[in-house]
């Protein structure tokens, strides 16, 4: 300051665009190796905290990992990370445990398999140092507490080793049990006269006569069943979600969503029911749903006809009738067969903050100010390079794909997968030109396309809505490659307070970090 004037600081523009390295790979697969079916990983969730992690597989197992790299160093970092330093240590995990969630079951009823595969994880607030999750596969949830168990051992027995056979002591008493004893425990026959009057102990005591001590042999984590949630959905279950009360969350499957209690397993409310009274009559079912991650009232869940409803619990007990409705009207003249396919979303994420939700549909991903229902407030594309192969998509299931969306935890950043164990981050904030594809494996930014992104549309509204566009091509990757449809990363999660980034590429586990 100068003469009493003020210096006031320009604007910061959209932060520099982040380059991604590689921290750690769970599962690698070595040339050639062939991936089993139960191995492939189906979902993937980081607690709150950011220190554990969570993945399910096919197999209807739960693997756990926890962060190892902060554990001593939470202060030092956090002043650290006040003073804008550089952290040249990057977050690394460690595998904790694994255990069997879910196993196949048949529902004699409807003849129907239903598979063990995990569908979506979620973890819950931790208490004493245990840590809860509920997982789902199709038809049936499961709360799990973790908590790690000493193993207790007896030692120091006073037992004479000789006096052992197979295992068991050998006692003296048992010949005493032909003797009949009265109500009282006294037997007719005298009192047991096993210590004479004139009976004394040596001084010192009998070193052979000791107490025995029960010693810590080791710890081990034990993974219980605490409640489980089931015949609630007569369709598969898509979605579960925590409400931010601590006590309750939803599941949906295609046309219903189910609010529990957590500590109540054999009843649920049904909040939201789209079923029609004739089947025929169906249009759309519900895809995902998500409860907002501060107010315990709201939820948001989407449809296989691009929409999102915003459903406000303090309405109605039966919430088929929306607070909000979120959709983007089609351009006139471009329906076609596909259009109502490629719609269909996802996934939805809400922020950290509540303000925004990301949907991702097949072509796109998008950005929603929940505030502003007239349409996106960005729009990113992701397989804008597909829309001449929907045929072949089509033939081969591949245009059914469920891809998964997350945001960072700064909300400056949007993240989702693709083909050929790709995937994409673009900067979400407005200016921003960051739009970064990056490949799951050792080397992650080797495929990576410098394409500047460009705004498509610029609507006359307070916010301004860009489309931006990733990694494009007809088909071939950087290196000139086909595109593979037969590797797809469906599944990815970013860490709450770091730019760090877990996801699934078949059966490994590939983490990075900015």
């Amino acid at each position: 300051m100068n003469g009493g004037d003020e210096v006031v600081a320009a604007p910061a523009g959209p932060p520099q665009p982040l380059e991604w390295k590689f921290s750690q790979v769970f599962g690698e697969r070595t040339a050639g190796e062939e991936v089993q079916e139960v191995d492939i990983i189906s979902a993937i969730e980081f607690d709150k905290s950011g220190d554990h992690l969570a993945t399910g597989d096919r197999g209807g197992r739960v693997v756990l990992f926890e962060r190892t790299d902060t554990k001593d160093h939470r202060g030092s970092r956090r002043d650290l990370e006040r003073m804008d330093y550089s952290i040249s240590r990057h977050p690394e995990f460690r595998y904790k445990t694994e255990f069997q969630s879910h196993e196949p079951e048949f529902d004699y009823l409807k003849s129907l398999e239903i598979e063990e595969k995990i569908n979506k994880i979620k973890w819950c607030q931790t208490a004493n140092g245990a840590l809860f999750l509920l997982s789902t596969n199709d038809k049936t949830i499961k709360y799990w507490k973790v908590q790690e168990k000493k193993v207790k051992k007896i030692s120091d027995m006073n037992v004479d080793p000789k006096a052992m056979g197979n295992g068991s002591i050998a006692s003296s008493s048992s010949s005493s049990s032909s003797r009949s004893f009265l109500a009282n425990g006294v037997s007719p026959d005298g009192p047991y006269n096993y210590l004479s009057n004139d009976f004394s102990f040596p001084p010192g005591g009998i070193p052979s006569l000791r107490l025995p001590l029960v010693v810590v042999h080791e710890t081990s984590l034990v993974a219980r069943c605490r409640r489980v949630y089931a015949h609630a959905h007569d369709y598969h279950i898509n979605s579960i979600s925590n409400n931010s009360d601590g006590e309750t969350f939803i599941s949906a499957d295609d046309l219903r969503i189910n609010l529990w209690n957590l500590e109540i397993s054999n009843q649920s409310f049904n909040i939201v029911d789209v079923k029609p009274a004739n089947m025929e009559d169906l249009t759309e079912v519900i895809t995902s749903a998500e409860f907002h991650p501060t107010h315990c009232n709201t939820l948001a869940y989407s449809s296989s006809k691009g929409s999102i409803r915003l459903v406000d619990l303090r309405q109605s007990a039966l919430c088929d009738s929306h607070a909000k409705l979120f959709e983007e009207q089609e351009a006139p003249g471009s329906r076609s067969f596909f259009t109502e396919i490629i719609a269909s979303i996802s996934d939805i994420k809400f922020g950290k903050d509540g303000r925004y939700i990301l949907s991702r549909d097949y072509m796109t991903l998008k950005l929603w100010d929940i505030n502003m229902d007239s349409g996106p407030v960005a729009t990113f594309q992701v397989h804008e390079y597909l829309r001449p192969k929907l045929c072949d998509l089509y033939e081969n299931d591949s245009i059914f794909d469920k891809f998964e969306c997350c945001l960072s935890g700064d909300g400056l950043r949007v993240s989702t997968g693709s083909y050929s164990n790709l995937f994409r981050v673009f900067g979400c904030v407005p200016g921003s030109t960051e739009a970064t594809t990056l490949e799951a494996s050792k080397n992650p930014m080797r495929r990576q396309v410098p394409t500047p992104s460009r705004p498509s549309r610029s609507l006359g509204n307070s916010i301004t809505r860009v489309v931006r566009r990733g990694a494009e091509s007809t088909g071939v990757d950087a290196n000139g490659n086909s595109f593979d449809f037969t590797t797809k990363l469906l599944h990815l999660a970013w860490h709450p307070t770091e730019n760090s980034i877990a996801c699934a590429a078949a059966n490994s586990l590939y983490m990075y970090y900015a």
